[in-house]
């Protein structure tokens, strides 16, 4: 036997492809060489970007005693959970249930028929020797009891995935959550809890969509104060854009340095949604420089974008981005150094190690176009220093979620470069992982994985799609949104969410399913939104039905939990606001002027549509003439229509639009 993962498309196997331990991709091969064999699964789960992940390989999976054990005792198959996350889902779950705690590097030993009986995440090396002689001397001495402790494990899992009770959309349930959150708001730095601190971008959107809606102003200062503490912080690159995946200390000083294609495109839409309430300067420029960092840094040469970069460095996490005082005066010079380290908060003792510092901006500078002279100073600087790995697979749902924002963005801030860009990534991910009708995860250099997409990959996609119809107007987008959502219907469960994983998909212990926001949105919410957005946009009552019983079927968990529901709280503000459904018909500066109130509107639940009246293929502009041969827009909420309005002004008293 030797190690096969030379031919992965994935970017974390590639990383252990010289490994001595024969690692294996999951698949039927491994668990019949097992059952062959009649020897355990070793099942690694982990990322390119998980610094812990790399830990475990330098000490254990490179290392030669380790890998003989393995190799003589043990079948090994390591698995990228960013490319199996139905993999992951399923024995995270055995992970959390018996260990109390989740996370990655993930470690499960199975049964050869995949039954998880023994559970753990990082191993140092010699714990690791241990757990494998005890392991391998239980299976040889008392198999059938290790045998029968993973059926017990699997099928208590599988009898606990109970279907979750609808609960009723209504007003009353989002206050509910909204004052659930002030309880764990943290007032001083803002954000929820203590450390580690992540970034709540869903639960964000969900408190702007609600003040939009509800005019309440505790969830503007929740969400107002939580942004502009991460803006300002460590946890915001403040050279180059972009943001880390979460804050070591409660006041997002130090961060753990991996940058995340979905953290950036969920905050950028975050973002963009403050500024349409609030219309902050700081809003603005995060959504500028957060976009340049995606187009810079994780876009590929196809048009998507890569997953992400890691948090280390030639094997040292930060090594990129901490700084010294004396490090800036060699860049900057005494005078300059001395002026930035105050301002950025760089010290001698150092907030982050070895007396470096992260970079923060508690205030701006007093000349901006100084600061923006240092900035590009050091980021030069920078750029000879080694710099982060990148994860350069292209992962459908975490693509979906940045054509949304990208197209939102450039919409908002009349950027068509942004929606051009959106464009491409829209175009790339139909043509490549778009297979004979069906969805796959992930794709690199232009060639599909085998894994097939699960519940979020259709849900994440299909959005972005919509929105991407409704900046541009194209057809195409519209039509394929609505064969994506269609396919996604093998998802569907009895109570009319959504599993993460279809019909006919491959089958493991437990069918997985999670009704939980917490990184990115859970499949049962992704495609709620998608299909409320569809039901909006071209009238299908069958999708906005549809995705109103999948949000009731999550909302219970989000009403409860708020912080780990914050896209299904967000959906269900949509549907309590209406939806609410803008045509704009005709052209010229007139046209151009309700556009951009109609864009610019912070209200939950809007969809926006311009083109001529009756364009074909468009549900919104049907029977939508002209007004006097004038531009005009047409308002309805809840698919009840007002009058035509022909002046900006007007209209934006209508749809509660700030000053512009």
């Amino acid at each position: 036997m030797t190690n096969r993962l030379a031919a992965a498309t994935s970017p974390y196997l590639l990383q252990h492809r010289d490994n001595p331990v024969h690692w294996q991709e999951w698949g039927d091969d491994a668990f019949a060489e097992a059952r062959r064999r009649n020897v355990p699964v070793l099942l690694s789960v982990g990322y390119a970007a998980c610094h812990w992940c790399h830990v475990m390989a330098h000490e254990s999976f490179e290392d030669e005693t380790v890998a003989a054990v393995l190799n003589e005792r043990f079948v090994s198959v390591k698995v990228d959970r960013e490319e199996r996350p139905d993999i992951d889902a399923a024995y995270m779950s055995a992970v959390t249930a018996t260990t109390g705690h989740g996370g990655w590097p993930m470690t499960v030993f199975l049964t050869p028929e995949g039954e998880p009986f023994f559970c753990g995440t990082y191993f140092p090396k010699d714990h690791f020797l241990h757990v494998l002689a005890a392991l391998d001397e239980a299976w040889r001495t008392r198999e059938q009891d290790v045998r029968a402790s993973g059926t017990h494990i699997a099928t208590t899992l599988a009898a606990s995935l109970r279907p979750p009770t609808p609960y009723a959309v209504e007003p009353a349930a989002l206050s509910s959550a909204v004052e659930r959150l002030s309880r764990e708001f943290d007032d001083v730095s803002g954000g929820f809890g203590g450390a580690p601190k992540f970034p709540p971008s869903m639960v964000l959107e969900f408190l702007l969509r609600h003040h939009a809606r509800a005019g309440e102003r505790t969830s503007l200062a929740m969400a107002g104060r939580t942004l502009e503490a991460m803006a300002r912080s460590g946890m915001y690159d403040q050279l180059a854009g972009g943001f880390a995946r979460y804050a070591v200390d409660a006041r997002w000083v130090v961060p753990h340095f991996e940058k995340m294609l979905y953290d950036n495109a969920l905050l950028l839409r975050a973002y963009t949604s403050w500024w349409k309430v609030t219309r902050d300067p700081l809003a603005e420029r995060v959504v500028t420089e957060t976009v340049d960092f995606l187009l810079r840094d994780l876009a590929t040469p196809d048009g998507g974008f890569a997953s992400s970069l890691d948090a280390d460095a030639a094997g040292v996490e930060g090594l990129t981005y901490a700084w010294t005082p004396d490090q800036l005066r060699d860049v900057l010079g005494d005078a300059d150094g001395r002026t930035a380290a105050a301002l950025l908060v760089v010290t001698e003792e150092g907030t982050f190690e070895h007396g470096a510092s992260t970079l923060q901006l508690p205030v701006d500078a007093s000349d901006p176009s100084w600061f923006e002279g240092v900035r590009s100073r050091l980021l030069a600087a920078r750029a000879d220093r080694p710099q982060p790995g990148r994860d350069d697979k292209v992962v459908t749902s975490w693509n979906g979620l940045a054509l949304s924002a990208l197209a939102g963005a450039g919409a908002v801030f009349e950027r068509p470069d942004w929606v051009q860009a959106a464009r491409r990534c829209a175009a790339h991910l139909l043509e490549v992982h778009l297979v004979d009708g069906q969805l796959r995860r992930a794709s690199r250099h232009g060639t599909v994985g085998a894994a097939r997409a699960v519940a979020d990959d259709h849900g994440n996609l299909a959005e972005g799609l919509l929105v991407l119809h409704q900046v541009t107007g194209e057809v195409q987008w519209l039509e394929a949104a609505r064969g994506i959502l269609a396919t996604a219907r093998a998802f569907a469960a009895d109570d009319g969410g959504f599993h993460d994983t279809a019909s006919g998909a491959e089958s493991l212990y437990l069918r997985p399913r999670s009704a939980a926001d917490n990184a990115e949105p859970a499949g049962q919410s992704a495609l709620a939104g998608a299909l409320v957005t569809l039901g909006a946009l071209s009238g299908d009552a069958r999708a906005l039905e549809d995705g109103a019983r999948a949000t009731a079927a999550g909302l219970g968990l989000a009403v409860r939990e708020p912080r780990f529901g914050g896209w299904s709280l967000a959906v269900a503000e949509a549907l309590v606001a209406g939806p609410l459904q803008v045509a704009v018909v005709g052209g010229g500066p007139d046209a151009d002027a309700l556009e951009r109130v109609a864009r610019r509107s912070p209200s939950p639940g809007l969809v926006v549509v311009r083109g001529e009246p009756d364009a074909p293929g468009v549900p919104l502009l049907a029977d939508r003439p002209l007004l006097d041969g004038r531009a005009a827009a047409y308002v309805c909420r809840g698919m009840v229509c007002d009058l035509p309005e022909s002046n900006a002004e007007a209209l934006a008293a209508r749809l509660d639009v700030p000053g512009t």
